[in-house]
């Protein structure tokens, strides 16, 4: 039953954070020193929550990921982008991931990159840029790269891949919204290319708990971040990122005074 619980606990966790620009690996990462499965199976379990999380934004936006639909040429333009925008993070995740993953998984990493960012997400508010690119449309594929680029940030846990991708758009010109909806059409291709990496390395036999654990899981994480895609499109349309700064230099100053207290 306390497994149970530990599943429905991580599943919101990952749900509610893994779109905000707060960093959902993060999250886990803190969580998962005082609510963790073995070390093998916690991993596969963190893999198949962000299936889950993947999972919300397809069925949120259905109508414009669907290629057979009746704006077949405006959907292919998002692929086709979106493709160009994770190139980027698939290269230098390939060559670059287990190193990051022995050295900067760990919760001063996770407690200075979140610190980081809040600043930086707080300066960029501060400027008040008049964005330039209002649709998906007006986005080019250069500036899709180049914000593929801001998305390699995220590989060091506490960035936050949504806040990278986000607050790296709207550095090049782009509205809050069309920064947020390209950010969740990004999070597609590299989770699902960071999911099967994981998975192709953990290939554990599960028992039948194991199975109930891991459905939990996914099914909390699905409902839970879709719900926040839902709230944070309608956020985004009259309010700024601020909130989120502040909320990640609280987080990262608690998490470096707990740990130096402890």
């Amino acid at each position: 039953m306390i497994e149970y619980i530990q599943a429905i606990i991580l599943g919101i966790v990952e749900g509610f954070t893994e779109f905000l620009p707060i960093s959902s690996t993060g999250h886990l990462i803190l969580i998962n020193q005082f609510l963790s499965f073995s070390k093998e199976f916690t991993v596969l379990f963190d893999i198949v929550i962000q299936l889950g999380a993947i999972l919300a934004v397809l069925v949120y936006f259905r109508k414009k990921l669907w290629p057979f639909g009746k704006n077949k040429t405006e959907t292919l333009n998002i692929w086709y982008k979106t493709i160009i925008g994770v190139l980027p993070v698939i290269f230098l995740g390939a060559m670059f991931a287990k190193i990051i993953e022995n050295k900067l998984f760990n919760p001063w990493t996770v407690a200075i990159a979140l610190f980081i960012g809040g600043i930086i997400i707080l300066l960029v508010e501060r400027r008040n840029m008049t964005p330039k690119i209002t649709s998906i449309s007006n986005l080019s594929f250069k500036t899709a790269f180049l914000i593929g680029l801001f998305q390699c940030l995220s590989m060091i846990p506490g960035t936050s891949r949504s806040a990278a991708t986000i607050i790296g758009a709207m550095v090049l010109g782009a509205s809050r919204m069309i920064a947020t909806e390209f950010s969740f059409f990004l999070a597609i291709p590299t989770m699902v290319a960071a999911s099967v990496y994981s998975l192709l390395k953990y290939n554990l036999a599960l028992t039948a708990q194991q199975t109930i654990i891991l459905s939990i899981g996914f099914i909390v994480s699905f409902i839970v971040a879709l719900a926040v895609i839902k709230f944070l499109i309608s956020y985004v349309q009259k309010n700024n990122f601020k909130i989120f700064g502040y909320y990640r230099i609280i987080l990262g100053i608690v998490i470096i005074a707990y740990f130096l207290i402890k």
